[in-house]
């Protein structure tokens, strides 16, 4: 009963990270560039994030439960995972900062598997690993996560 409890307490804690990570806006968000060098977000993609998200953007497996540490594994990049719910600003600090930097400096204590990439990778590069993984949606999710980060640009008055 008691590992039900604890699961089940840690995947509220993580649904209700996600749902806040879906409504705010990073402090550290640069601005997306006009264009993206797809070919280079791939090569970047395979490069620093493959190795725990897929080389085809698949996740790790059972990445809806908790490990032994009580971490999440890698969720896949591609439409079958959740990374299309997020805005750009969230998917860009989560890369750059890391996902328990990112929530912290929101006030959020979240045990996340997720490093920050910020002092190895640029700006730009970052953006670039971004459109390269929203490139491989189907034109719905694509759709969807175009409307949120849009929307989100507005509420912060970009």
């Amino acid at each position: 009963m008691r590992k039900y409890l604890l699961l089940s307490a840690v995947l509220l804690s993580g649904a209700a990270a996600g749902a806040w990570l879906m409504t705010q806006a990073g402090a550290e968000t640069s601005a997306p560039p006009e264009s993206a060098d797809l070919a280079q977000g791939e090569k970047l993609y395979q490069s620093y994030c493959a190795s725990c998200h897929g080389a085809n953007l698949e996740g790790q497996p059972d990445w809806r439960s908790p490990g032994p540490d009580g971490t999440l594994p890698a969720p896949p990049h591609d439409e079958t995972g959740h990374t299309w719910h997020h805005p750009d600003s969230v998917l860009f600090d989560y890369t750059k900062l890391g996902g328990k930097a990112t929530l912290a400096a929101q006030g959020v204590d979240f045990a996340s598997g997720m490093p920050g990439f910020g002092d190895q990778l640029r700006d730009d590069q970052i953006w670039n690993i971004l459109a390269y993984i929203k490139s491989t949606w189907p034109d719905r999710q694509q759709q969807i996560q175009a409307e949120r980060s849009a929307a989100e640009s507005q509420r912060e008055g970009n």
